[in-house]
Formats: structure tokens, sequence, C-alpha cells
């Protein structure tokens, strides 16, 4: 693999993975920064086909309206790895301790990685 290819794989994962951290600090404004901002966010929520937001402003609501509804969420990556542009992170999610009752989900986040910044981000969580 040439150095200019592994540079690509590393970036995209070196964004992602600092993505991941504004997220879990609930630093809208930090996350904004790793997205272009024309973005695209597809969630998976709600049921069964999700909804997408475009650019920075509609991604930044989404974010804010999800951490105030979640003040503890928090993302665990699981597993991470980048196909060139395209980087795939298996994540757990928790909304809380343990005394919630709620257990963790499940899923996969598929991100598109240009120049830098996020320019595409499809959310899939694993069925119930």
């Amino acid at each position: 693999m040439s150095p200019m290819r592994m540079s690509k794989l590393e970036n995209a994962i070196r964004v992602v993975l600092e993505f991941n951290k504004a997220c879990n600090h609930h630093d809208v404004p930090g996350m904004l920064q790793l997205m272009s901002e024309e973005c695209l966010l597809e969630n998976s929520g709600p049921a069964p086909q999700g909804a997408a937001c475009h650019g920075r402003e509609a991604i930044a609501r989404y974010w804010e309206d999800f951490f105030r509804a979640a003040p503890q969420a928090r993302f665990e990556i699981e597993e991470i790895y980048s196909l060139s542009v395209r980087c795939v992170m298996r994540w757990k999610y928790s909304a809380g301790d343990a005394s919630t009752g709620q257990p963790p989900l499940r899923g996969v986040d598929l991100f598109q990685v240009q120049e830098g910044l996020i320019c595409q981000q499809l959310t899939y969580i694993k069925g119930n």
C-alpha cells in the first residue's frame, strides 16, 4: 500500500475518532468543525426509514435535541476501520448508567471523509 493511500486511511479514522470524542463530550461546535458545510446525516429514526439532515445548521439542531433528550448519552467504539475515504465505526450506545434499566444499543455508522472533513454519516441500529 502506498504511503499516500495509508495516509488517507489514517486521516479518515483520526477524523472519526475526534468526532466521537467531541460527541461524547456533547460538544456540538466541536463536532461541526469536523463536518463539511454540506454534510449529510442520515439517522436510524424514526423507524423504519429514518430521517436525513443536510448541512451543519440542521445537523447542529439534531445533535442539540439529541443531547437535551439524552444528557448522559455516550458512544463506545467497539471497532473502527477505514476503506479509502470511507470509515466504518461499530459502537455501543448508552443513555445512562445501569440503574436506568435501559440496555445499551449497538449500531454502525458509515462515514465518508473528504479533505479532512466528514461529508456523510449514515447510522444503522441493531434491531431489538
